[in-house]
């Protein structure tokens, strides 16, 4: 009887990958956000960085990225506890991302751009809740 108890209170090391992995798609959420931010702020007070900060290769290695976190990770988390909202809400937010890749540099831009990390970053978060 003790050893199927302590065997319960285990957390298997897939879990642990899983959590870790939507806690570095938070982080990457976050990051992104900073880049959006910083960028809008530094570009336009300063005048400095455009050719760095705005390089479109930023913006799509970063969703690409994003990409294969969220499906790793919500996926894996979907498989496990059968709930859709982690899913759809990440792949809305992810669809946000990939819209402001197609739109110029600029407001338009960040906006869906936050949009969707945000709702990517949330979407992380109900697979960790979900998972537990």
């Amino acid at each position: 009887m003790t050893r199927n108890a302590s065997s319960a209170t285990r957390v298997s090391p897939r879990s642990t990958l899983r959590r870790r992995l939507d806690q570095f798609g938070i982080g990457l959420a976050g990051l992104c956000m900073v880049h959006c931010i910083a960028t809008l702020m530094i570009v336009s007070a300063l005048g400095i960085g455009g050719h760095f900060l705005l390089e479109p290769a930023i913006h799509r290695v970063g969703l690409v990225l994003a990409l294969v976190v969220a499906a790793v990770a919500i996926g894996w988390g979907a498989i496990r506890h059968r709930r859709a909202a982690p899913f759809v809400t990440a792949m809305t937010g992810l669809s946000f991302m990939g819209g402001a890749l197609a739109v110029p540099h600029g407001q338009d831009e960040i906006v869906l751009t936050l949009i969707g990390v945000t709702l990517v970053s949330a979407g992380h978060v109900i697979n960790l809740r979900a998972a537990r």
